[in-house]
């Protein structure tokens, strides 16, 4: 394929164009981190103050359970104060991708348990410390839906960044256990990440730019948070010089090279929530064969031999009817993996590129998922950035209204897919003297 029928001008690898500034001001941050008079260590961080964290933590859209642990997970950190290579004992690996390792760590001292992401750059000291200073925004970053984050340092050529351990994982972990998620749990999710993006627009004028499952991390608590967004300007600039990262996420308008806002969020928000509902990559989208293999009897109930007359398939072809939610609390069975008969063949990097650039986007099948679920996945994925819905026409849509009052046992649901034991989070126990 030619690069003028494809008209990329951002090959993987490269470095992002500047977003374009949020329409929101930004509210001043929760706490303030003056620059150090003399030369900044490897462990930057200044004391916080709870004090005038809890005043302003008033201002955010919490209950109070969440403010509590919010408040428990700030003590903890205030306690732990500046961190080390030396002061973690490695427990395990939890993951790796987007040019970083993922540890679990205990805190030596205080016996915490922490998730660590280790990123090995080819830069200069000046450079990595320049990132550890930016990373700095991160402490002001507190929220019920964003990752608690402990601190930065640089450690052996690494820059390791210690973050909260959410033991029930990320969500493209949590679909190769149940192969794809219920729309109950996916609208309780949704409401989760919109929350936290509106508040990192809002409250930080930042947008996250790189949202997928692997960036959507849930506890046994049903604590549903986001991690790996992006503050600093020279850490993303750094990865793409020396990272190749999924391109797969991205909205047509960053493949292209455009200028691009937090509605490139949205589209990677929608491309996500087809992906959980259906518990594979959706483009290109699966034909009927594959999606009968995935769905099994629903499929069959609702479709049998007309499915290839009546159906509105993932590629946005046929007619929508009413559906209920008819997705068990328990998980589904597991899905055929890509290696499937059914399956599309792999493609090449700019073979996928081209078909979300010049491709209808994917969409849901109807029957098999609400109507209100299926508007909302289509106002997110529109090709042309300006006809996507805004963060606040999402969050009042009808789809996450009428979660808002279910009663959803995600906390459970993760508990029995993972295999966990339900349990508050890990900053509510205590830590030592």
């Amino acid at each position: 394929m030619s690069k003028n029928k494809l008209n990329l001008t951002l090959p993987p690898g490269s470095i992002e164009p500047v977003p374009e500034a949020s329409p929101s001001p930004p509210v001043p941050p929760l706490a303030v981190y003056p620059e150090p008079a003399g030369e900044m260590s490897d462990g930057l961080r200044d004391p916080l103050s709870i004090e005038n964290i809890q005043e302003r933590l008033e201002d955010l859209e919490m209950d109070e359970e969440q403010k509590r642990r919010l408040e428990s997970f700030l003590g903890q950190k205030e306690k732990v104060g500046e961190l080390g290579g030396e002061d973690f004992e490695k427990l395990g690996e939890l993951g790796s991708g987007n040019g970083g390792v993922v540890t679990k760590v205990k805190h030596k001292k205080f016996g915490l348990i922490m998730a660590m992401k280790q990123i090995r750059l080819e830069v200069k000291p000046p450079i990595k410390k320049q990132i550890i200073r930016e990373l700095k925004v991160l402490h002001e970053c507190n929220f019920a839906h964003i990752v608690g984050f402990y601190g930065a340092f640089c450690s052996g050529g690494e820059i390791c960044i210690c973050m909260e351990y959410m033991d029930g994982g990320s969500l493209d972990l949590i679909m190769k256990r149940a192969g794809r998620i219920p729309e109950s749990m996916i609208s309780t999710i949704t409401c989760a990440v919109l929350r936290g993006l509106a508040y990192l627009r809002d409250k930080h004028a930042i947008m996250h730019r790189d949202i997928k499952p692997s960036n959507i991390l849930v506890n046994s608590a049903g604590e549903i948070k986001l991690c790996d967004f992006g503050v600093s300007g020279q850490l993303i600039d750094s990865m793409a010089h020396s990272f190749v990262g999924t391109r797969s996420y991205m909205s047509p308008e960053r493949l292209q090279g455009s200028r691009y806002s937090v509605q490139s969020d949205i589209w990677s928000l929608g491309l996500s929530l087809v992906e959980l509902a259906f518990g594979l990559y959706p483009i290109p989208p699966p034909d009927d064969k594959l999606l009968a293999s995935i769905f099994g009897a629903e499929w069959e109930k609702h479709y049998g031999e007309s499915s290839s007359s009546d159906t509105t398939d993932a590629s946005g072809t046929g007619t929508e009817t009413d559906s209920s939610d008819s997705a068990s609390m328990q998980p589904p069975p597991r899905p055929p993996t890509r290696r499937s008969t059914h399956a599309p063949r792999p493609l090449a990097v700019f073979e996928l590129l081209e078909l979300i650039v010049n491709e209808p986007p994917p969409r849901l099948p109807a029957r098999l998922f609400t109507n209100d679920f299926i508007d909302f996945v289509d106002r997110c994925l529109k090709r042309n950035a300006n006809d996507r819905a805004d963060l606040k026409t999402l969050m009042n849509h009808d789809w996450l209204k009428k979660a808002e009052l279910e009663e959803v046992d995600l906390s459970g649901w993760v508990c029995r897919t993972m295999n966990l034991q339900p349990s508050t989070p890990t900053h509510l126990s205590t830590v030592q003297s």
